[in-house]
């Protein structure tokens, strides 16, 4: 495990040396929008469609879904209270209770799952991502954000949720996968080729993504509740819940895994379009993705 993350964090230190280089006079935020564009719309719906496809799908997707539901919820109500017994701002609390809340379950989770556990580990953090995080983003978390910060009317992200390449990519699989049906060899060929740049890709991106100039030692009060629920207060929750559900103990400790991730890379999205703190969030993901190559290994260890 430790091996796993110390490959992944020289490739996330590429990145974060490219934000600070800016090789070819391209910025990080211009790299990773290019890159993270590229991998969404092509590279992960090919991963998608070609794990999903053959994939176990049945009640062991239901208890993913049951987990990754209870990760999303618990984070949800706990950092709600704390921000609210401590009279948070509702530009703060709304980026913070999006930040413990909501995993890193693609753009960190699929890669350690996958070198940690093996390649059958990739449908545990899709599974996880398009079958309960994702839905509850694109609904509660959009809710959220709304209601801390400032919406002018016009956001259409929840509808447009069901239309993304990975979500549709997602769907096709699961047709094709309950009905049976095969995927050719050239086909088959094509998407694990494609899958294999994703990987890497999202390693560099979310090096590119960390901002180093948001991490301010004033913030520290408002980012502890963040580290302490999303790190290690969930983990020790869906442990106990886990003793409930009948999956096998691999697939168990993956998916604990996988919603132990540090705060999400997208929510950045979020806190720009409604005017939540996006310096506070960004922080947060910077930290905790830090803190994640120490709380990682332990709750690894745990499971």
């Amino acid at each position: 495990m430790s091996s796993t993350l110390i490959q992944m964090a020289l490739i996330m230190a590429c990145g974060a040396g490219w934000r600070f280089l800016s090789p070819a006079g391209l910025s990080a935020d211009q790299t990773r929008t290019v890159l993270t564009s590229v991998v969404y719309y092509l590279f992960l719906p090919a991963m998608v469609l070609e794990v999903l496809w053959s994939a176990d799908i049945g009640l062991k997707s239901f208890e993913f879904s049951v987990l990754g539901a209870s990760a999303v919820l618990s984070g949800l109500v706990a950092t709600w209270a704390v921000t609210t017994l401590f009279k948070f701002h509702d530009r703060q609390k709304g980026a913070l209770i999006l930040a413990a809340s909501f995993p890193n379950v693609t753009y960190l989770g699929l890669p350690v799952l996958e070198q940690t556990f093996g390649a059958w580990a990739r449908s545990v953090a899709i599974q996880l991502d398009y079958f309960a995080c994702g839905p509850l983003l694109f609904t509660i978390g959009i809710t959220i954000a709304r209601y801390y910060g400032r919406d002018d009317g016009g956001s259409k992200f929840i509808l447009s949720f069901l239309a993304t390449p990975p979500f549709c990519a997602a769907i096709t699989a699961v047709i094709l996968n309950i009905n049976d049906i095969e995927a050719p060899a050239w086909l088959l060929g094509v998407l694990l080729k494609l899958s294999g740049a994703v990987v890497p890709i999202m390693l560099f991106s979310l090096g590119l993504a960390l901002k180093w100039e948001s991490v301010r030692l004033r913030n520290t009060p408002y980012i502890l509740p963040v580290i302490v629920i999303r790190l290690l207060l969930i983990p020790l929750l869906l442990i106990y819940l886990s003793q409930y559900l009948t999956m096998e103990a691999p697939s168990k400790a993956a998916a604990i895994l996988d919603l132990s991730m540090p705060s999400m890379v997208l929510g950045i999205v979020f806190c720009d379009r409604y005017q939540l703190d996006s310096s506070l969030y960004a922080m947060a993901v910077t930290v905790t993705t830090l803190l994640s190559l120490l709380t990682l290994p332990f709750w690894y260890g745990m499971l």
